[in-house]
């Protein structure tokens, strides 16, 4: 059909923002296909013709009325009884988009993206409020991380807000999945300033709190303004699989290894011990 996308964009209010480059006009009828990786599932909108000069079209979708699941939705154009899945020339990455986008309170997150072969997709996750990590270093004998909060609805402004860092212990041999001991929690004082927030505490008062030296700790933000936990983990960008994908150094206090580290989820732990 000789149609490439160009631009391809998720706005603040969820529409599908698209830019094609086009061989031939579309067609009176023609329709934007999303069909459900794995599952068959279709959903199916009607667009408007482009003209018949046109050698590019914008199209714009909203997503919520087409009540998209979980999960990874490949685009088709259709059109004169042809079906074709849609290229794509834009990587649909943008780290400044992907965080104004997060700033809002969501229950569902889309992200329009390109395909390893070159093709339209949209990746659709559940949205929660979490503290979105950017970076993660030792220093001086103490854990430090920094990042965004994503999904709260708080205003990307210069307020400071009272928050903690506090840790949670789980039992050894059961990363990310142990049962928690709400008595074995290490608290500091973190510093939130609009939606960004800073945090470090000492390894050694780790260490101090892990039984045997042995186990692993569940970071999370409390913040004024926020009725719930925020789990630290890295969601917002494009790496999935950190586990396995995002290796950090270890420390060595009092001879006992320490490493950050992530779950099968994306969230961030401190492994003590491992």
């Amino acid at each position: 059909m000789g149609v490439v996308v160009i631009d391809a964009e998720v706005t603040l209010a969820d529409v599908l923002s698209l830019r094609l480059a086009i061989a031939e006009p579309l067609a009176d009828g023609a329709r934007l296909v999303l069909r459900k990786r794995g599952a068959g599932e279709e959903r199916r909108v009607t667009l408007g013709a482009s003209g018949e000069r046109a050698k590019d079209a914008s199209v714009a979708v909203s997503l919520a009325p087409l009540d998209l699941g979980p999960g990874r939705w490949d685009a088709y154009l259709e059109q004169d009884g042809v079906r074709a899945r849609i290229q794509s020339a834009d990587p649909g990455f943008s780290l400044d988009r992907l965080d104004a986008y997060a700033l809002g309170r969501r229950t569902l997150a889309y992200r329009a993206y390109r395909t390893r072969n070159g093709f339209l997709a949209l990746k659709i996750d559940p949205a929660e409020p979490v503290a979105d990590v950017r970076a993660v270093w030792f220093r001086e004998g103490r854990f430090e991380v920094t990042g965004l909060l994503a999904y709260t609805g708080l205003d990307d402004d210069d307020q400071h807000r009272h928050a903690t860092l506090a840790l949670r212990h789980n039992d050894p041999g059961h990363s990310g999945t142990g049962r928690s001991d709400p008595a074995a929690t290490v608290r500091v004082a973190a510093t939130v300033q609009g939606v960004r927030f800073h945090a470090a505490l000492s390894l050694c008062d780790v260490l101090a709190a892990t039984p045997d030296s042995q186990g692993s700790w569940e970071p999370y933000l409390e913040v004024d303004g926020v009725d719930r936990e925020l789990p630290l983990g890295a969601r917002l960008d494009d790496v999935e699989g950190k586990r396995r994908r995002v290796h950090y150094p270890r420390a060595l206090v009092d001879g006992v290894p320490i490493r950050p580290s992530f779950t099968p989820g994306d969230e961030l732990l401190l492994e003590v011990g491992a």
